[in-house]
């Protein structure tokens, strides 16, 4: 291993508690207090708004906040740090393109999207559709829970417009490859969204050797705040689209007839931005470098294959899922013990996990379960965290 799970608890505050058994963040992630850190030390030595003031305090605010978009830039290898928008998050960022690009289709456009989708990489494009009469279609899950793209030319036709893709389920873990969908709608003449919510936190992603045309992901995920996200889009079709919310900062010239934009990205970023958000999430990327992702993504395989292996040995399991490319993400379930009394029993004993549809319902659907208990892996976790968790898995698999 390259770091040290012991060190790196030291440096989360919420681990103080000896006993905490974190194994949820696929849903969010917890925070180093380097990140707790640069959050309050904007609001502390350099509260100003972005972008307006001449004086220092201003001056000081814009300059942290364009410098974690350089940040992030690096972090995922894109070729100008213009080509980075800052959102709300993952979700506001494919809404932003599900109405910008959506105004470009038409009645007979097909979108493309696959049956193991976020529902925040679903119904934006529902939506995209019903306003402009195109069609959504879907391309189905094999039984080991990966896209079953044997017979693609079913799903990537002339029609197809819009292809989002999950780049890795927060259900099965299933890492899709997605260079070769990339290819496979660019034959077609197709625009290419990944939804990297859950992969770029959690493996090296470079989007040099993606190929795609955007980019979506949160930050809260990732260690840092919640509230911010990002966009990366390719900077001709960014300058292409229309922007996605007016106001302030956005527009070039306005007058009471009609306005002009501003350049990309400030084009999308309408109104005062999340800064102090942005520059938090900026200090979760330095964090993310100094560990490096090989060895986060190492890290976390580890773990996964050890905790399948454990998992397989309880009596009643049913591990969702067993895709050979996949994340630190595993969902179940366990005979005539219903997701929800697991995650209070386990609770007892300090040990958090999600349940639920995983707003995922869709695909919960394709699995047959109303419901599925969920543990994810992070960088704060090791080897005594899975033996504990199997234990306490057990006494309740007894006790029911």
């Amino acid at each position: 291993m390259a770091f040290s799970v012991s060190d790196v608890k030291k440096d989360f505050p919420i681990f103080s508690d000896p006993t905490l058994i974190y194994l949820d963040s696929a849903s969010t992630s917890q925070k180093p207090r380097t990140v707790l850190d640069a959050l309050g030390s904007v609001y502390r030595e350099a509260n100003a708004n972005v972008h307006r003031a001449i004086y220092s305090l201003g001056s000081e605010a814009t300059e942290r906040f364009e410098t974690a978009r350089t940040k992030v830039a690096h972090f995922i290898n894109a070729t100008s740090e213009k080509e980075i928008v800052f959102t709300g998050g993952a979700t506001g960022s494919i809404n932003l393109l599900a109405f910008s690009l959506g105004t470009q289709l038409n009645v007979g456009d097909e979108i493309l999207v696959s049956e193991m989708e976020h529902h925040s990489n679903l119904v934006p494009w529902q939506l995209a559709a019903q306003r402009n009469g195109a069609s959504l279609r879907y391309i189905p899950i094999t039984e080991s829970g990966d896209l079953d793209l044997k017979d693609y030319e079913k799903y990537f036709t002339p029609k197809t417009k819009i292809v989002s893709i999950t780049h890795m389920s927060n259900v099965l873990g299933t890492i899709n490859p997605a260079t070769e969908i990339g290819q496979m709608a660019h034959d077609v003449g197709a625009i290419f969204i990944l939804d990297g919510a859950q992969s770029v936190s959690h493996l090296p992603v470079d989007i040099q050797k993606l190929d795609c045309d955007f980019l979506a992901f949160s930050g809260h995920k990732m260690l840092g705040p919640t509230g911010v996200g990002v966009l990366w889009g390719k900077m001709e079709i960014l300058e292409s689209m229309h922007p996605f919310m007016g106001g302030g900062e956005m527009i070039e010239t306005v007058t009471m007839e009609s306005s002009t934009w501003n350049a990309v990205p400030y084009k999308f970023e309408a109104g005062t931005p999340n800064f102090a958000q942005a520059i938090g999430l900026g200090a979760a990327v330095d964090y993310l470098s100094e560990l490096d992702m090989t060895s986060v993504q190492a890290h976390e395989k580890e773990l996964t294959d050890y905790a399948i292996e454990k998992l397989n040995n309880i009596e009643g399991m049913r591990i969702h899922g067993s895709p050979e490319d996949r994340g630190g993400v595993i969902s179940f379930n366990i005979e005539n013990i219903h997701p929800h009394d697991l995650a209070q029993f386990l609770n007892e004993d300090n040990i958090a996990i999600r349940v639920g549809h995983h707003c995922a319902q869709p695909l919960m659907n394709t699995l047959g379960e109303t419901a599925t208990a969920r543990i994810s892996f992070y960088i704060y976790n090791d080897i005594s965290d899975i033996d504990k968790f199997c234990q306490s898995l057990g006494s309740i698999r007894d006790y029911f």
